[in-house]
């Protein structure tokens, strides 16, 4: 049994790992089950109000824990680093495009994000898009949009109502739910670096469970599992959350089909993008204790050249 959100897009990434796992053991039956999560029942607050632990994955995980499902498939990026206890991510897929898009309302049509309008609206839940942007164009207003893929999509078209001109959301959304057409463009790392795990699902399972570590390594995808390690471990040690603007990347450098070499490159930034430590951090060591030692050392460079001031100032901001 596959625990899933709701949404299309998580359905149909539920059935994306369903279809591999099948195609791999026919011999075995596979279902999805659908859960309501926290993340998708407020609307009408943007995430990092909400507080971020496991916001779109908890009852995804209690139905693991207590035996009503044997897998949750998730998009890795809302996972948070530290895990419930008895569950670990048993396999992570093959990344899709890990960039973010802008979406532009047809109003705009043949312009960038770069030529619209002074005073343009964009929309976007995420802080770690909005530092990054606004850090790049701060002659645009920037605000909350929640809702699923085809909601936010349904927003930025009814511009009457809304009244947005543009909206970034992650490319391999997008590209999963056959809706290449509308992405304007691709944001380069130059501009906005990606979410932690961006473009990859994770299979979550039960850490005692062998046989269904054993089945979902068919769906483990190597080259993403040593990146979003890497990413992983980075974010860990900056104990960033979606309360926090962080992004990050990850280049494999290959020769003859090995992996030779691993670049990560990481932003933090405060909310409104004026500070910002920005680094990156090459290793040979390409193995996924090699992935993680270099997330964390990069994350404890950054964490003394500035970053952990950035984070203090935004943790004490908050109310609790």
């Amino acid at each position: 049994i596959i625990a899933s959100r709701k949404s299309k897009l998580a359905l149909y990434q539920s059935e994306l790992v369903l279809k591999k796992l099948a195609g791999a053991f026919p011999e075995l039956e596979f279902k999805i089950e659908t859960f309501s999560t926290k993340g998708d029942r407020i609307l009408d607050v943007s995430l990092n109000k909400i507080g971020d632990k496991g916001l779109f994955t908890k009852e995804l995980e209690v139905a693991l824990q207590d035996d009503r499902a044997d897998i949750a498939v998730h998009s890795l990026k809302d996972m948070p680093t530290q895990l419930p206890e008895q569950l670990i991510i048993g396999a992570i897929t093959e990344r899709e495009d890990a960039s973010d898009a802008v979406v532009l309302h047809s109003r705009h049509h043949g312009k960038t994000l770069a030529t619209l309008p002074e005073g343009s609206k964009i929309g976007t839940s995420s802080l770690r898009r909005v530092a990054q942007l606004k850090k790049k164009f701060p002659q645009y207003t920037f605000q909350s949009i929640r809702g699923n893929l085809q909601t936010r999509l349904q927003k930025l078209d009814d511009y009457e109502t809304h009244k947005y001109d543009a909206i970034i959301l992650a490319t391999a959304g997008l590209v999963r739910m056959g809706l290449s057409e509308r992405i304007t463009e691709k944001l380069p790392n130059s501009i906005c670096l990606p979410a932690v795990g961006q473009g990859a699902l994770a299979v979550e399972c039960r850490d005692n469970d062998e046989y269904i570590m054993n089945i979902i390594q068919k769906v483990s995808h190597h080259e993403t599992t040593l990146s979003c390690t890497a990413e992983r471990a980075f974010m860990k040690v900056m104990e960033g959350g979606c309360q926090v603007p962080i992004g990050v990347h990850t280049d494999l450098y290959t020769e003859n089909g090995e992996i030779v070499k691993m670049k990560l490159r990481g932003v933090v930034l405060n909310l409104d993008g004026t500070l910002c430590v920005e680094d990156e951090m090459e290793s040979e060591n390409c193995t996924l204790e090699g992935a993680a030692a270099l997330g964390s050392q990069l994350a404890k460079r950054m964490r003394e050249n500035g970053a952990t001031d950035i984070l203090k100032s935004i943790y004490s901001a908050k109310p609790e």
